[in-house]
Parts: structure tokens; sequence; C-alpha cells
């Protein structure tokens, strides 16, 4: 009877560390995808030529946002827009504009990212010429109205240019921060 137990031991040893290897594999592996299709990165909706205008507490029109198409996804919440054109509206005209070749709006709405031959312009109001400024990447948060990359720029304002990596552009305190490599040319002014 011992020489049989002897000889048991180390099976039974050895079907135990297997049962435990295969336990320890099921714990650290990820779960599987659900099989309902959620976890795909599929649009749930695709709207051709869209256009949406925000608001303000007393009805007038704050901003809009056009797209010639707009697709939301639902499993990260984003929402993804080609061609798009941002209108930031002040006394009924267009304070500044936005235009670029896509641009993807963050899940709570508040921020819109765009990218691709991104041109912000501004028409002359006043004293104050037109602006115009052109980039790869920039970042809009619509209220407040604030504008900003990390990417190289080139402004131009009236007859000067700037250059610059990097910017932060206040639209409510016509504010505009440069943040580095900042080159710019201003043309002499005739003497009077």
């Amino acid at each position: 009877m011992k020489p049989r137990l002897t000889a048991a031991f180390p099976l039974a040893l050895l079907v135990l560390l297997a049962l435990l290897t295969f336990w320890l594999d099921r714990k650290v592996q990820p779960p599987p995808p659900p099989k309902d299709g959620s976890a795909r990165h599929d649009p749930d909706f695709i709207v051709e030529n869209f256009h949406a205008t925000r608001l303000g507490a007393d009805g007038t029109p704050r901003y809009t946002l056009q797209a010639a198409r707009m697709m939301h996804y639902p499993d990260d919440d984003t929402t993804y827009l080609d061609m798009p054109h941002f209108a930031q509206l002040s006394n009924g005209g267009a304070a500044f504009d936005i235009r670029s070749e896509q641009a993807r709006s963050s899940a709570d709405g508040k921020q819109v990212f765009f990218t691709g031959n991104v041109r912000l312009t501004q028409p002359p109001v006043g004293k104050r010429p037109f602006l115009l400024l052109e980039t790869s990447a920039l970042q809009v948060t619509p209220d407040p109205g604030i504008a900003q990359t990390d990417r190289p720029v080139t402004i131009i304002r009236g007859d000067s240019t700037i250059t610059a990596v990097g910017l932060e552009f206040n639209h409510a305190t016509q504010l505009l921060t440069l943040h580095s490599q900042v080159k710019g040319l201003y043309p002499p002014r005739p003497r009077r």
C-alpha cells in the first residue's frame, strides 16, 4: 500500500501544478471582447452636410459648426468631421472662423481639435486689420473662445507676418500669446 501512495504522490502533485497553471493563465488574460459588436470602432450614425448653431442665453447665435460629413463613434463617444467650418459669432457677424480638412470633437463637446491645413481668419474691425493664422493642428474651446496649438504657426495681420511655434488666442480679450521661436516681419510705416 505504501509503494502505491509513494508512486501516486508525484502524479497528484503534477496534476495540481497543471490546474494551478491553468487557473493563473485564466486570471491574467484580458477578458474576451463582447460578441455584440460594442467594442468595434464603427460609427453609429453618419450625417452628410452637417450644420449646428449654438445659442446664447438670450437666444442669439454664439457659434456655428458645419461639415461635409459628421461621424459619431459610440465606443469612445467621439465625433469626427470632414471639411469642418467653425464660426465664432459676434453681434450677428463672424468674429473669427476656422476651416480645416478634419476635426474631432471631445466626448463632452466642449473642445474641437482641427487638423490638416487649419486656417483661422478674422475680418477687419475698425482699426484692427484682417488676421490669417495657418497651422497643422488647432484645439478650440468655444466657451470661452480660446484657440491653442503647440505646432508651427504663421500669422498674417495686415502687412505684418509672424511665425512661431505654439500659441494661444483668447477671443474675448483679443490676447495672442506666442510660445517660442517667434520671428516677425513688420514693414516700415511711412513718415509724415
